[in-house]
């Protein structure tokens, strides 16, 4: 635990993000917790606990500076990544967590309950079942699928000024090139993550909303 204390706190001042004690503390008890239930529920196919700071942690904080607004989605979240490592960093923020995993939903939950997340919510359904009256501000994925069925899947989920985060390992050529006519790529992003092996990318998508509306 000492030696993942360290390679957190170093790791994430080498991206620039300010840990508090008790922000770390939360991130290596989900951390030990995802651990713990991993043997049963297999919730990640990260067996090797040497590397689940990089590649769980860090790799998820990479991307909290282009979260913005008060309402997140975080689709098909598994084991919980990235959403309970944001839900951690901004407790002004509501996030909902949406898997249709049952395994996984009952292990985020234990999660909340745990660490006390109450700006955390789960969802245990298929993301194309799911409604709201009020469009997320944000909407990430972590390998969840394609970016045109990650587009396709959430587009009732959003409003004008929604971001959809893409977190991907190479540059998806092939999957921008099917991407939906309706949306575009607002921005893009290598990350550079500490401890990480390979390519890691961020594409921040937007929807035209003018296209659909004429």
């Amino acid at each position: 635990m000492i030696e993942d204390a360290a390679e957190l706190g170093q790791g994430a001042a080498e991206m620039g993000i300010d840990l508090s004690e008790a922000q770390s503390q939360r991130l290596l008890d989900y951390l030990a917790l995802l651990q713990k239930w991993n043997k049963a529920y297999n919730l990640t196919a990260v067996r090797n606990p040497d590397e689940m700071v990089s590649r769980h942690l860090l790799d998820s904080l990479s991307i909290l500076p282009f979260v913005e607004g008060e309402r997140w989605l975080d689709v098909g979240s598994g084991g919980g990544m990235p959403g309970i490592i944001l839900t951690i960093m901004r407790p002004e923020t509501q996030f909902l967590l949406l898997d249709s995993n049952g395994k996984k939903t009952r292990f985020l939950t234990q999660v909340k309950l745990e660490l006390g997340l109450t700006n955390l919510k789960v969802f245990q359904g298929r993301v194309e079942a799911f409604q709201t009256e009020t469009g997320f501000d944000g909407i990430v994925s972590r390998a969840f699928s394609s970016l045109a069925d990650f587009t396709q899947m959430t587009r009732h989920l959003s409003h004008p000024q929604t971001r959809w985060l893409a977190m991907k390992g190479q540059y998806p050529e092939e999957e921008l090139a099917a991407l939906p006519v309706d949306f575009e790529v607002e921005r893009s992003t290598r990350l550079s993550v500490p401890g990480c092996q390979g390519s890691r990318h961020l594409l921040v998508l937007r929807r035209l909303v003018q296209a659909v509306n004429g």
